[in-house]
């Protein structure tokens, strides 16, 4: 992957899952946002990823709609027990408030969830992992998917 997403979007991905808030078909996959505001498309071709949040679209790296479809598609490995700790989290409000640090915004999810610091350290340890395996994959993130064959 030519541009790596910042860690913390791992977690918004997990709060998808949690929520399902993912939904899947063949060669695409609507998200719905935190906040429940919006929606946006992933679509894929084999390694060719693009999606229509803001991230992916505007940034050129896998956004949490994009990480939530690699984890589904169990491109990615994590031990779903985790996406309990991150359900009905409004990441939208919380990355606003905290003016886009998105570490800011995860400590306060943890404040506000009063996770122990041990379980705490664990997800931190297992996300970090899901993070190498995100740096590992031969994906392109592209702003449109041709249509042309689909």
């Amino acid at each position: 992957m030519e541009k790596l997403p910042p860690i913390e979007k791992i977690y918004e991905a997990y709060s998808a899952l949690a929520d399902n808030r993912i939904h899947m078909s063949e060669a695409s996959a609507e998200v719905t946002s935190s906040d429940g505001s919006k929606s946006y498309k992933v679509a894929w071709k084999d390694n060719t990823y693009s999606s229509t949040d803001n991230a992916t679209y505007w940034q050129g790296y896998a956004g949490y709609p994009v990480i939530g479809v690699l984890i589904l598609q169990s491109k990615l490995t994590v031990d779903s027990a985790i996406f309990t700790h991150f359900s009905s989290v409004n990441w939208n409000s919380l990355n606003k408030k905290h003016k886009r640090d998105y570490r800011a915004a995860l400590m306060e999810v943890y404040s506000e969830k009063q996770l122990p610091q041990d379980k705490i350290d664990g997800i931190e340890a297992m996300t970090q992992q899901v993070f190498e395996q995100l740096k590992q994959l031969d994906l392109n993130i592209v702003r449109k998917l041709s249509t042309a064959s689909r």
